[in-house]
């Protein structure tokens, strides 16, 4: 099974490269195939690629559901 994760857009570089937060973890991601985020946008995170752009609520419920599982994220 495959995740895509909830992420928010913090800032954006050069070669679609964007810098992102993933419940208080910067990553960086590749924008190329949702070119038209931006900053403050959530993006879904997979594989390091932003691949879809979700409003702010799809992505808190999202995370919401990840904290109740925090063996599965890793993030005791």
């Amino acid at each position: 099974m495959c995740l895509a994760i909830p992420a928010q857009v913090s800032e954006i570089g050069e070669d679609n490269l964007a810098t992102v937060d993933i419940m208080g973890v910067t990553r960086q991601v590749s924008l190329d195939l949702t070119p038209a985020a931006k900053v403050g946008d959530y993006v879904l995170v997979h594989a390091g690629f932003a691949i879809e752009i979700v409003d702010e609520q799809f992505a808190q419920e999202t995370l919401d559901l990840i904290r109740q599982f925090p063996e599965l994220a890793d993030i005791a």
